[in-house]
């Protein structure tokens, strides 16, 4: 009788033993798993945040550079009265000088007819990109425009028949021509020039002006 209650108790001991071994292997798995999982959290963690700082800094050199043919205007020659009157602005599309009290629309907004230039002035003077487009533009350019530019607050963009240019880029004192929507400049004047350092009243609204679109 005692043998036998020896016995359970020896196989009762090993039963115990063995299941805290496996309990411990079991701590120690999870305890590997959380440590494989946490590790690859922190380096996707710090990938993301160097990919995101490699953006920034080819955003800030993009805002630095100059873009090959664009065109410039002194600040100081642009007057930014507000008038009720037509503007007889010296280049077309305008770049900047008097202009409406009211801006167009430019959260993105994209007109199918031409605009009062004195509108888009306004809008420009508030750190608005405006595209416009001639005759000549295909409409796989327009349509790759139009997207851009309704995916971007402060930009408008309308048609212009009788401009030079195939497709036209402005903004406050600046201004780019080019052949069509792939050209790489097109994205490198967005980057420089939507709220850039050129605008005159950085942060005024793009919304609740006029919206003729």
């Amino acid at each position: 009788m005692n043998s036998r209650s020896s016995d359970r108790r020896a196989r009762v001991e090993q039963m115990r033993r063995a299941e805290q071994a496996r309990e411990r292997r079991s701590r120690i798995l999870t305890l590997a798993v959380s440590g494989v999982v946490v590790a690859g959290l922190v380096g996707f963690g710090v990938f993301a945040l160097d990919q995101e700082a490699e953006k920034k800094e080819r955003r800030e050199a993009q805002a630095k550079a100059p873009i090959a043919d664009e065109k410039s205007w002194d600040a100081q020659t642009l007057d930014r009265n507000h008038v009720e009157t037509p503007v007889d602005y010296p280049m077309k599309p305008p770049v900047g000088g008097d202009h409406s009290p009211v801006w167009m629309n430019c959260d993105g907004d994209v007109y199918r007819e031409p605009v009062p230039a004195e509108n888009a002035v306004h809008s420009l003077e508030h750190g608005a990109v405006w595209v416009t487009y001639g005759g000549k533009a295909s409409d796989a350019d327009v349509a790759t425009l139009a997207a851009k530019v309704k995916k971007t607050p402060y930009s408008l963009m309308s048609p212009v028949p009788d401009q030079t240019g195939t497709i036209t880029l402005s903004a406050w004192g600046k201004q780019l021509t080019v052949d069509g929507a792939d050209d790489p400049r097109v994205d490198r004047f967005f980057t420089k020039y939507v709220q850039g350092p050129q605008t005159p009243e950085r942060g005024a609204v793009c919304t609740g002006g006029v919206d003729r679109g």
